[in-house]
């Protein structure tokens, strides 16, 4: 019997650019080789229409996203309110397929109960209200953080409720699926690793000559680790090279990078450069200073890159700690960088990661594991 399935994404899930789109669009691509037919439905808000997804879904479907501000007034989160185009409502009530909703942001049309009798899954990419809560404390401006904390408590009260209504919760990390078990009082959120490019480890053995800390720049949190790096830990790691690369860093990373001469800040890599950069890079840095979801960076360093340096927030609950060095601060940072920037990195380093990530992050196994959930 053919396996037909309505995916709701919310944002185009192609070209995978950024971290929250892998998961997105390698599992269209490993549930499509697994056999099943898909009905993909995107909220597009600059990304555009992509013709290249027509390969693995069956029909794309392209929604409008409302950015009105009156959809701040509302006692719903923005995210979910400016995702509620009537259009994605009559195109899932077509037939009776089940429904994958990525993200709590594309759950308006079953907190609304027009969903009911359906069999629908939501598919976590964070903890939304305790991801709102760490950009709140991570922002610097004013009025994001008055958002962010709003936000944040909307979420809270609707991800309660979304938890007992849907029929199950399949999250990207261990944590995330507990804290779904708590909200719902039910057993029905599971765990399954999220879906990437890589189906093998190709790490570089030897050595590279700079240290490396990647990601989207424009994200608060992802600034203030760059900074952080920057005046407390390379301030004095003079003869160190530190390159920063990643999407629109701010006018004050711009600024507090040209103070220094052996760090370097990379604008807006393309994808091939941004791959060149973490298979050269003899260290990869990654802090982080909240512990939601799961890191794609980590996923993209421990797969493609040599040494990986990490805090504990990082890596919380993923599994992966035997596969990174841990820095609980800069002083610990430190003292990691001058140990392990003149470490070429082994090929049984290489052996122990393939190994390990295989036991997580295997695709097509994964794909199987949710096509049970969905069709058990």
């Amino acid at each position: 019997m053919e396996k037909q399935l309505h995916i709701v994404c919310l944002d185009v899930p192609y070209p995978p650019d950024y971290g929250g789109v892998f998961d997105l669009y390698y599992k269209l691509k490993y549930l499509c080789e697994a056999g099943v037919i898909i009905h993909l439905h995107s909220f597009a808000y600059g990304r555009g229409r992509q013709d290249a997804l027509k390969q693995y879904c069956h029909s794309v479907h392209y929604y409008k996203r409302s950015n009105g501000w009156w959809n701040l007034l509302s006692r719903i989160p923005y995210i979910v309110g400016s995702r509620s185009a009537p259009e994605l409502l009559n195109n899932l009530t077509r037939d009776d397929f089940p429904v994958l909703l990525e993200g709590v942001h594309c759950t308006f049309w079953l907190y609304k109960g027009r969903l009911n009798g359906r069999k629908v899954i939501l598919r976590l990419h964070n903890v939304e209200f305790e991801y709102y809560h760490h950009l709140a404390n991570h922002s610097f401006s004013v009025f994001q953080k008055i958002y962010y904390r709003v936000e944040s408590w909307l979420l809270r009260r609707y991800e309660k409720k979304i938890a007992s209504s849907v029929d199950s919760v399949v999250t990207v990390s261990v944590r995330d699926a507990d804290t779904y078990r708590q909200l719902s009082g039910k057993p029905g959120a599971f765990y399954l690793p999220v879906f990437t490019p890589w189906n093998s480890v190709v790490c570089r053995e030897g050595k590279g000559t700079y240290c490396l800390y990647h990601g989207n720049l424009s994200v608060s949190e992802n600034e203030q680790v760059a900074l952080w790096l920057v005046k407390h830990v390379f301030s004095t790691l003079t003869m160190i090279p530190l390159i920063l690369a990643g999407k629109n860093p701010s006018p004050v990373l711009k600024k507090t990078v040209q103070l220094y001469s052996h760090i370097t800040l990379i604008e807006n890599p393309s994808q091939e450069a941004m791959q060149q950069l973490i298979e050269e890079a003899q260290i990869h840095l990654l802090p982080s200073f909240s512990s939601t979801g799961i890191k794609l960076k980590l996923l993209h360093a421990l797969f493609c890159g040599r040494h990986c340096i990490v805090n504990k927030a990082m890596v919380a609950d993923t599994g992966l700690e035997e596969a990174c060095i841990m820095a609980a601060d800069a002083t610990e940072m430190k003292y990691a960088i001058q140990t392990f920037f003149s470490q070429p990195f082994s090929i049984e380093a290489i052996q122990f990661r393939q190994a390990l990530l295989n036991n997580h992050y295997n695709n097509a196994t994964n794909a199987e594991q949710l096509i049970k959930k969905i069709w058990n």
